[in-house]
């Protein structure tokens, strides 16, 4: 699986094969073989303070060992599920390669989220233990009756904390040995969560060997890194994939330092300040980022020495893109996938030459292509769907207890993305839209269902219908469109109300910046709303808008 050194873009993809072995525990992998050196720096932690605390490899192995322990006495048994809400922290860190160990499987959740966001993941997963910080255990305090399955909550920040377990003083009651269990390839090591586009999120099942599968896929973004001495960082959550699998994983598994920060919310100037202080030479830096930093003055970028950055999640645009090649003194790699089969298509600028604005083509050992809505692969220069063939060890293996949405998403062998897109003559893939009603704001992927459902709860409204609108700097606002129920009037002061509702309930990302009030929904003959229609219509925004 590893890329040959010196070939060209053609070579590797001719010469690539995968040998994905039966038994595999990325726990092994990206944690316990690197141990061994006790001065090798897995994480270098930095707090609201600015004080940096360093934890090596065998810190982490051993506080990952107690953790398994721990879920053991709890009588968690292989399959069960743990919800980890925590930001990037070493704890985060430790939850996850504890649960790897045992067998367990850990759920990502946001810690932006609200308690109905919460109670969808813990209800979903059956799962028995939550671990999170202080700030989010009322969260699930105020819906822990209504999760049946929970029965443990462990806080990482409060020492005597009421009905719930204090994790570092409990972990140290608890052995520091532990034999990892011996997983297959195939068991599930965590569960994602969808954006909810059609209906509330699924959950995607993530197997072990998702890391063997997106293992050179990243080698191949980061230049045959991530490489001894890179250290690594990115402002992207570690609750979803673009921080915990191509940064955090992915790094460990090279045996590379992680830098993780407590940054409460994004600040361009800070960024800078880390990637020097730290001397990051990998990182990854959505389009969202990139354009925020681009309105830092130059200066900040002084004493940055990175060897590659890498952007995706949403569309990079080539004016975007040349700007953060000359700010870094590089040409930034680009790379698209989506939760079920991540990092598919990219750009390597050493081995294929960069065309921004493009997607870039196919990852070695992938097979992307457009095709139409019958799967057949149309001619170059025709607008299609974006698909990834399958079987590719990257891909994940279901969605959770939903086997009619997990044969939904594929036309024969093709995964449809849901993306619109073209190919050129070259094999370059080209982005035209989405085919459904996800919302990309500031690099996260918004579904509408749970904006709408939330908003619902208000007795002012009627109905709801939650669409994207294009925003140069955050690529989509949320806006909502909203009919009111009889006897209340479009106010501001209402307006204000209902995005504290959706902040309260769900996730300060999801938070409508817009929401305009209208007589009637376009809807079709079956009583379904017409969200296309809605963003088709050239409708003004309203002059305020909320932050």
């Amino acid at each position: 699986m590893d890329l040959p050194v010196g070939s060209s873009y053609e070579e590797i993809c001719k010469n690539f094969s995968w040998d994905i072995p039966k038994h595999f525990n990325i726990a092994d992998a990206v944690c316990d073989r690197w141990a061994k050196d006790t001065s090798r720096i897995a994480i270098s932690h930095e707090s609201l303070d600015g004080s940096v605390t360093h934890y090596s490899f065998a810190q982490i192995k051993t506080y990952a060992n107690q953790l398994a322990n721990l879920l053991g006495t709890l009588g968690l048994q292989p399959g069960d599920r743990v919800l980890v809400m925590l930001t990037q922290s070493p704890e985060c860190a430790i939850s996850h390669i504890g649960c790897f160990k045992a067998g367990i499987v850990s759920c990502l959740a946001s810690v932006l989220f609200g308690p109905d966001a919460i109670k969808h993941r813990l209800l979903g997963s059956d799962a028995q233990v939550c671990i999170t910080n202080k700030a989010n255990a009322a969260k699930v305090a105020a819906i822990r009756d209504e999760c049946p399955s929970l029965h443990t909550v462990i806080i990482i920040d409060d020492e005597d904390p009421d009905n719930a377990l204090p994790f570092w003083q409990t972990l140290h009651q608890h052995s520091e040995i532990y034999r990892n269990k011996v997983t297959l390839a195939e068991d599930t090591a965590w569960i994602s969560y969808t954006s909810g586009t059609t209906g509330h999120p699924k959950g995607v099942l993530m197997p072990h060997r998702l890391l063997l599968g997106n293992k050179p896929l990243f080698e191949y973004y980061y230049d045959y890194g991530p490489k001894e001495g890179d250290v690594l960082w990115s402002p992207a959550d570690w609750a979803w994939i673009a921080g915990l699998i191509n940064i955090l994983l992915i790094g460990w598994y090279s045996g590379c330092r992680v830098v993780s920060t407590d940054m409460q919310g994004f600040d361009a100037q800070a960024a800078f300040r880390i990637l020097a202080q730290h001397k990051i030479n990998v990182s990854l830096l959505t389009p969202t980022v990139l354009k925020l930093m681009r309105q830092v003055d130059a200066e900040a970028a002084q004493n940055i020495d990175l060897r590659v950055v890498l952007s995706g999640g949403e569309a990079v645009g080539k004016e975007l893109a040349l700007w953060a090649d000359k700010r870094f003194g590089l040409t930034i790699s680009e790379g698209f996938g989506q939760t079920e089969c991540n990092g598919m298509i990219g750009t390597n600028p050493r081995l294929m030459e960069v065309r921004h604005g493009s997607l870039g083509k196919a990852m070695p050992g992938s097979i992307c292509a457009i095709v139409d809505d019958e799967g057949r692969e149309v001619s170059t220069g025709t607008k299609g769907n974006i698909a990834i063939k399958r079987p590719h060890p990257a891909m994940f293996s279901g969605y959770l207890d939903n086997p009619e949405a997990t044969a939904a998403k594929f036309i024969g062998d093709w995964m449809i993305t849901g993306d619109l897109g073209e190919q050129d003559d070259d094999g370059y893939l080209w982005f035209h839209g989405r085919t459904d009603d996800v919302i990309t704001s500031s690099g996260y992927r918004i579904g509408p269902t749970e904006i709408e459902d939330c908003l619902l709860k208000s007795d002012a409204v009627q109905l709801a219908a939650v669409i994207g609108v294009p925003d140069e700097q955050r690529t989509e606002l949320v806006k909502a469109f909203i009919v009111l129920a009889e006897g209340f009037e479009p106010t501001q002061i209402l307006a204000e109300s209902l995005q504290q509702l959706v902040r309260q309930h769900l996730a300060k990302h999801e938070v409508p910046r817009l929401i305009e009030f209208v007589d009637a929904l376009p809807l079709t003959t079956t009583g379904k709303i017409m969200r296309r229609a809605l963003r088709d219509q050239e409708i003004a925004p309203p002059p305020d808008r909320a932050s």
